[in-house]
């Protein structure tokens, strides 16, 4: 299975990773914008927002080599907006300080930056895939996600009983609230 790089991905996406023996993770294909490959999910008091990481235009728009922006303060942004979101559900402090660098560091090139944290949250759920990247593009087996039959099961959401529960949101999400429970929801 090929999956591609994802900014904080999905719980559809790390669920496929799980089920998977061997996992290509795309190195090779042409940067898509709006899409998971810089852009996260979470849940709010308001309601869904979307966190992205902005890039630079220009130059080669292989995914590999697009270039994070350092416009702006979204970092400090990002930060702000899981803490305020998350800073309620159970296990957001047990993991703060884990996650805390990828706000604080600066990395070159977004496909770096999303395998660095790919393998944080490899370490936190204590999951093990076997992962290598492409060499060449291929749509064989290329999986991106929404694109199959996700089939969401409920867990404990901090809003859930102002927005009701929402699915499929960052890799995050799961893990502030279901916090070393989180691997059971993905294999299962």
């Amino acid at each position: 299975m090929t999956l591609s790089t994802t900014y904080f991905g999905p719980i559809e996406w790390y669920q496929q990773l799980c089920r998977a023996d061997l996992v290509y993770l795309e190195a090779c294909e042409s940067f898509i914008k709006q899409t998971y490959r810089n852009r996260c999910t979470i849940a709010t008091a308001n309601g869904v927002q979307n966190l992205t990481v902005p890039v630079e235009h220009g130059g080669s728009r292989l995914i590999r080599d697009v270039r994070i922006s350092n416009h702006g303060s979204w970092r400090r942004v990002h930060w702000n907006a899981l803490q305020s979101a998350y800073s309620e559900s159970p296990f957001f402090e047990y993991y703060a300080d884990d996650l805390r660098p990828f706000f604080e560091q600066d990395y070159e090139f977004l496909y770096d930056y999303n395998y660095e944290i790919m393998q944080k949250m490899f370490e936190l759920l204590d999951i093990h895939p076997h992962v290598e990247h492409t060499v060449e593009f291929s749509m064989e087996n290329n999986f991106c996600p929404q694109s199959s039959a996700f089939s969401s099961r409920l867990y404990y959401q901090v809003f859930a009983r102002k927005h009701g529960f929402l699915p499929n949101l960052s890799i995050l999400d799961l893990l502030f609230n279901m916090g070393p429970e989180a691997i059971f929801y993905l294999v299962k």
